[in-house]
């Protein structure tokens, strides 16, 4: 299964922070992985979004479904990392906890 086709990586703690903030749309094959991450805030967001929380081996230990704006993620301490995609992502790829994922540049 493909989570997404074009992915940006937040690294630095400025990118980190403002994640998607700013933008008006989320298209279908795009993604955000925000490193050193294991909760998200929604706030001042235009649009909701899926989440995927990822250990440091690449396996799934947490899935937020359509998250809207405003809102706050559980706090999922065994991430490392959160892909945001957009909403019925993670439906329509039926990832489900445990799976294992692999980045590919």
């Amino acid at each position: 299964m493909v989570l997404c086709t074009r992915a940006e990586i937040a690294k630095t703690p400025f990118v980190r922070a403002r994640g998607l903030l700013g933008r008006t749309i989320f298209e279908k094959g795009q993604g955000l992985v925000i490193t050193a991450c294991n909760s998200i805030h929604m706030f001042f967001m235009k649009f909701s979004i899926d989440a995927v929380f990822i250990n440091q081996q690449g396996i799934v230990v947490g899935l937020v479904k359509n998250i809207k704006p405003n809102r706050i993620s559980a706090i999922y301490w065994n991430a490392s990392s959160v892909i945001e995609l957009p909403a019925g992502t993670i439906t329509h790829t039926a990832i489900n906890l445990g799976d294992q994922i692999q980045m590919i540049e």
